[in-house]
This record gives C-alpha cells, sequence and structure tokens, in this order.
C-alpha cells in the first residue's frame, strides 16, 4: 500500500507516483475476440500459456444470458512473453473459431479522438 506522502493531489484526484506506474507496465493487458460461445477461460489461458506466464484469463460473459459474449482478455506476466502470443496466436484456430488477438487498449484511451457514436449525425441547433 502506498503511503500518502508518496502520492499528490491535484483538484480532488489521487495520481500515483511513476514507480507504481513502472510497475503496471510490466504485465500486458491482451484482447481475444471471436471467440467460440462456448469457449471457457480455462481453454484461453492454455492456448496462452505456451508463450509465457498468464497472471490471469477471462471470458466476459453477459449478465441477463450467462453466455458468453464471444471476447475476453489475457494478462501476461512480461510484455515479450504478451508479444509472441499476439505474434503467434493472431488468426489461428480456437475452439473452431479464428480468433483475433490484440493488445488491449485501456478503456479511457479506447475512445478518445473519435466522434460519439450516439445519437444523430446532425446538429439540434439547425432548426
Amino acid at each position: 500500500m502506498l503511503s500518502v506522502q508518496a502520492c499528490y493531489r491535484f483538484k480532488n484526484s489521487v495520481y500515483l507516483p511513476d514507480f507504481y506506474l513502472l510497475f503496471q507496465s510490466f504485465f500486458m493487458n491482451i484482447f481475444v475476440a471471436k471467440l467460440n460461445y462456448d469457449t471457457s477461460a480455462e481453454q484461453v489461458r492454455a492456448s496462452f500459456e505456451a508463450f509465457g506466464e498468464v497472471t490471469s484469463a477471462k471470458v466476459i460473459m453477459d449478465r441477463e444470458t450467462g453466455r458468453s459474449k464471444g471476447f475476453g482478455f489475457v494478462e501476461m506476466e512480461s510484455e515479450e512473453a504478451g508479444n509472441a502470443a499476439i505474434a503467434n496466436l493472431n488468426g489461428t484456430e480456437l475452439d473452431g473459431n479464428r480468433i483475433v488477438v490484440k493488445k488491449a487498449i485501456p478503456r479511457d484511451q479506447y475512445n478518445s479522438g473519435k466522434p460519439d457514436r450516439g445519437g444523430n449525425s446532425f446538429s439540434r441547433d439547425r432548426y
């Protein structure tokens, strides 16, 4: 746990020091898409473990139906192992489907610079 002195405040937000961000960068989060709806997290983990140590593997499930949404995330311990897994597993077949494997984009950066996808395409101020 970081002490209060190790963090600093800016406008009611707590920012973590650089050494914490460096520690986080040793892990690599990988996005896996086009999974078969019957593919389990254990199957995904097993296919990635051939390239290095897997910290976590999860398949995203729908809250309403309890069925897989067809994508998931794998966290690998080193960036080298993650890049090797991406290079070797992207486009391969897992459980009957050709999967897409790429480096995960953090949620806060995912939609930056792109236009808003909701609503209509014209300005409300036109009329």
